[in-house]
């Protein structure tokens, strides 16, 4: 079996067995603990531009299938496992995750102590990261690594670039596409919403155009300092209209209120985040793919802070004083991971009831 090495970006180097596609790729090093669903995170556009390593020993084992797809056209950089099952046993199963990875142009390392590597990027955080074969120039490839500048633009590479329709007969849902999952219109199609998936760049005149009675912002990837344009549609429309925030759009919600970000150590990735519930004490444990966080300290008088992550305290949801509009810093519709929070899409649809409600009475 061929070789491929990774190599980071303080120096160390890792060699192991390659597999997936046969390209050289350079990107942001990350790691991720869950203990299923390689599919639904390989497929995440929040990972734009990263290399992804998976924590648990065993990956691929169950294969791909046609149901877990979180979008259909990934950008991971590459991913990087201890062990890849050679044989996929599963009732779903249509190929082997070498064979997927071979499809999407993704190339991937196995034999890697992932241990090891998570417990460097933990120690240092994130890094830049290469995967190459071993027949190249060490000394080249890490010269190329530490001028290789990691693109900002992640947002803009993963946005659809024009509205489509996700039809259904109830509420009508404006979804600003950031780098949405598929499981966020799978949400919104058990409570059979009408749902309008919009460019990342709209205005807030378009969007109000569309006479929605709800928005949705998404996930998506990168830093959200780099949209400054969705902080003008976001002030434009809340108030106007109930708003729901995850994970990227909670980010941009927040900055567009006055909050400022910040870039954590190595993030949160996995299924396994405890989070309180401030008001009620309910702890749910859930799906996040973070690598930056809303500063508690800049947080406006105008936002309250309504969840917390259990470990580091980190800003895990808010809400807004006077208008219809919340939050979250994880993902309610899990996939990969535990449903425990899906109730706040009922919780979205309820604020849209009552903010028309309200709106009847005057």
């Amino acid at each position: 079996m061929a070789k491929r090495l990774l190599i980071l970006e303080d120096g160390t180097i890792f060699e192991g067995q390659a597999f997936g596609a046969d390209v050289d790729v350079t990107g942001e090093i990350v790691f991720n603990t869950g203990m299923t669903g390689y599919q639904e995170s390989i497929t995440d556009q929040s990972y734009n531009s990263q290399i992804l390593t998976f924590t648990y020993p065993l990956v691929g084992n169950y294969g791909v299938n046609r149901d877990d797809y979180e979008s259909i056209t990934p950008t991971t950089k590459g991913v990087v496992v201890s062990e890849a099952s050679r044989r996929a046993s599963n009732w779903r199963n249509q190929m082997t995750l070498d064979e997927f990875l071979k499809a999407k142009n993704i190339p991937g390392v196995s034999g890697i102590d992932t241990r090891a590597l998570t417990k460097i990027i933990r120690q240092h955080g994130t890094m830049k990261a290469t995967l190459a074969k071993p027949g190249d120039s060490i000394e080249h490839l890490q010269d190329q690594l530490r001028a290789t500048v990691l693109p900002t633009n992640n947002i803009e590479q993963v946005s659809t670039k024009t509205a489509y329709p996700a039809p259904g007969i109830g509420k009508n849902i404006v979804l600003v596409d950031f780098g949405l999952k598929h499981s966020i219109l799978r949400e919104f199609s058990k409570r059979d919403c009408n749902v309008t998936v919009v460019p990342h760049d709209i205005t807030a005149e378009e969007i109000l155009h569309l006479n929605p009675d709800g928005v949705m912002l998404s996930n998506g990837p990168g830093n959200p300092e780099d949209v400054p344009h969705a902080l003008d549609m976001i002030r434009g429309i809340q108030g106007k209209i109930p708003i729901f925030g995850i994970c990227m759009g909670h980010q941009l919600f927040s900055l567009a209120n006055g909050a400022k970000a910040y870039k954590m150590k190595f993030g949160h990735r996995g299924f396994n985040h405890a989070v309180r519930e401030i008001a009620t004490g309910r702890v749910d444990f859930t799906s996040q793919n973070h690598g930056y966080a809303i500063d508690r300290d800049t947080l406006p008088e105008c936002l309250m802070v309504t969840h917390e992550e259990i470990n580091d305290k980190s800003v895990e949801g808010v809400r807004h004083r006077d208008f219809s509009a919340f939050s979250v810093q994880f993902h309610p519709d899990a996939a990969p991971g535990p449903h425990d929070a899906s109730y706040l899409f009922d919780e979205f649809l309820e604020l849209i009831d009552a903010f028309q409600a309200e709106n009847a009475r005057r």
